[in-house]
């Protein structure tokens, strides 16, 4: 049977989004931590972890979201459907997000959870949106991925199980986290500003209590 919820939240877990993810000091460095590497060859290493596909186990029904094959692959695009649901990947740079330097929302392109915001994107150079850190942890789920001869650490949404990408520890501050996702994975809302993103969130998460 078709089953379509949110997660349950408190208001105190709300709170904790609200104070935890907002008051961030959204100011960067351009570069990534520094490295005896030169720029070229550390992004050329970025790009080809960030380029494959995983190779974890994304099924079941342990989400609060849970869709048939049939009813993904008609509410996806061809694109979306091979990243988010098997788990592919995208061209770099060919990709609509990479160089999206609009203030909004970024969501599950699944269930439209909340995921990024553009106050933490930034330009790694792999040709993928990147990000310092997600909205909410507890959304996005974290998976060990050791194909392809490498350990890397494959993050998908907690909700529905749609693959997003992967995490690596050569991101800026203040995390030092780069979050190396598909624009197949997300959806894009647009917002006037940062407190303009954060009402998005907050009201997602009163529609999710």
């Amino acid at each position: 049977m078709n089953h379509v919820s949110r997660p349950s939240l408190s208001i105190a877990a709300l709170l904790t989004l609200i104070v935890g993810c907002f008051l961030i000091q959204f100011t960067m460095a351009d570069e990534p931590n520094s490295s005896p590497k030169s720029m070229d060859e550390t992004v050329s290493e970025c790009a080809s972890a960030c380029g494959l596909p995983s190779h974890v186990d994304l099924g079941g029904d342990q989400y609060p979201v849970v869709r048939t094959d049939a009813e993904w692959q008609d509410r996806l695009t061809e694109i979306q459907y091979h990243v988010a649901r098997l788990q592919g990947t995208e061209r770099p740079f060919a990709n609509p997000y990479h160089d999206n330097k609009k203030t909004g929302l970024y969501r599950c392109v699944g269930c439209d959870t909340p995921l990024f915001s553009s106050t933490t994107k930034f330009d790694s150079g792999t040709g993928w949106p990147s990000f310092f850190t997600p909205i909410d942890k507890r959304t996005l789920g974290e998976t060990r991925d050791v194909s392809y001869g490498m350990t890397r650490v494959e993050v998908h949404c907690a909700v529905c199980g749609s693959h997003q990408g992967h995490v690596f520890s050569d991101g800026p501050e203040p995390t030092g986290l780069r979050y190396c996702i598909n624009s197949a994975s997300l959806t894009f809302e647009t917002a006037e500003s940062a407190e303009a993103i954060k009402k998005l969130v907050e009201g997602w998460y009163q529609q999710a209590k």
